[in-house]
């Protein structure tokens, strides 16, 4: 696969393989299904895909396997790999937190002095422990955290949690959180050196931005009465200035804006007390800035 394109490692299958996908895709690459193949090159961009096992892909990077991947920033942190992390891409969320029995109460970090803890994360862990100066063991487990403390084998877990589903079943109860979690795309810190990719990296970097920028904006469209116009910008946190559009109606206005969509509906009903009517809140599939 000496061909000049830019490689990007993604998890082959797993919680973060469609979204990653998904990623690739808004930003304009023609990608086709790749279904069992290792390797998938994009049609419109010089673009290779490699699909791995997410604990692999920290290395692949740090090796130069692959110029780029999408992982989690837990496999990150605890594969230790010299690589650059890009971009925190905003999707992939999940805790690494403390559980135990439901009988029992944990009311501090200082309760974990001298436990066992059991979980597929002991460096994060180690870690930890060690900045919060507690000595207690770390026992790693592959898979099936859950049932370690039911079998004895330690006094409670550290693991990585969505919704608790999985706890509950098990008859554990989350405590305390001791990482925080997303998909990250990381580089290889030695990329700059080949002229090529870097123009290719800083080219899918811009439409990554587009994208994620995006996906935490709105387009809002309403009409507003012309001499409330200077309350509706007050009240507008737009990007820029709003565009203003005249209507058949001389007394009134369009007024367009872009803003951050966990606002609007701070700010819905002091737009409606402002006049404005026929509000309509549209998604953009990418932003250029």
């Amino acid at each position: 696969m000496l061909n000049g394109n830019l490689k990007v490692a993604v998890q082959k299958k797993g919680r973060l393989t469609d979204k990653s996908l998904q990623l690739l895709r808004s930003c304009g690459l023609d990608i086709e299904e790749y279904s069992e193949r290792l390797i998938v090159t994009a049609r419109n961009y010089e673009l290779d895909i490699l699909f791995l096992r997410d604990d692999d892909i920290p290395e692949y990077v740090q090796d130069g396997v692959a110029d780029i991947g999408i992982v989690g920033y837990d496999v990150v942190k605890e594969r230790n790999a010299e690589i650059e992390v890009l971009r925190h891409l905003g999707f992939g969320k999940c805790r690494l937190m403390m559980a135990i029995p439901e009988e029992q109460d944990i009311e501090s970090v200082e309760n974990l002095q001298g436990k066992r803890i059991a979980t597929s994360f002991p460096a994060i862990v180690k870690e930890y422990l060690n900045a919060n100066k507690i000595e207690a063991k770390v026992i790693e487990i592959s898979g099936s955290v859950e049932i370690a403390p039911s079998l004895g084998v330690a006094d409670l877990i550290c693991d990585l949690v969505s919704t608790g589903n999985t706890l509950k079943l098990n008859k554990l109860k989350k405590t305390f959180t001791v990482f925080e979690s997303d998909a990250v795309l990381i580089g290889n810190k030695n990329l700059n050196l080949d002229e090529s990719k870097w123009k290719l990296l800083a080219s899918l970097l811009t439409r990554i931005d587009s994208v994620l920028k995006a996906r935490n904006s709105k387009y809002l469209m309403m009409n507003v009465p012309k001499e409330n116009l200077d309350e509706i910008k007050n009240v507008l946190p737009s990007l820029k200035s709003p565009t203003i559009v005249p209507l058949a109606d001389e007394s009134m206005l369009a007024v367009h804006a872009v803003i951050p969509t966990d606002t609007f509906w701070q700010i819905n009903e002091k737009l409606k007390s402002a006049g404005a009517s026929g509000i309509l809140l549209l998604a953009i599939e990418n932003m250029i800035l």
